[in-house]
């Protein structure tokens, strides 16, 4: 059996002593670009409501403005979107995992060829 090999990058920044930004909130946001909802979001990514409402929240309290925003339930019920800001983060962000990737392939061939077959 041959094992393979994954070289992944997390990017965390951080405000104060809590992650702003990092991995999971970024999976988050496209979860809600994608469902439109936190709830649709949470349970695609195996989250509860509370977890992924907490999550938002944080990030929307860390930023210059919020990355989600939200309208109420009623009787054409609630949504929610990634604003502008929301939208740039995710893109950044994915830039630089991209870019991290890219300047590293060399390095990251070299040590995934030390790995023991």
């Amino acid at each position: 059996m041959t094992a393979s090999a994954k070289a992944q990058f997390r990017l965390r920044i951080y405000r104060d002593a809590s992650v702003a930004i990092g991995p999971g909130k970024v999976d988050l946001l496209e979860a809600i670009a994608q469902t439109g909802s936190i709830s649709a979001a949470a349970r695609q990514l195996g989250m509860s409501y509370r977890r992924a409402w907490v999550l938002v929240d944080e990030m929307n309290r860390s930023l210059v403005s919020p990355a989600v925003s939200t309208a109420a339930g009623g009787v054409q019920g609630g949504g929610t979107a990634l604003t502008p800001l929301g939208e740039t983060l995710v893109r950044h962000y994915r830039a630089v995992e991209e870019a991290a990737r890219t300047a590293a392939a060399a390095d990251i061939a070299v040590l995934q060829g030390l790995l023991a077959p």
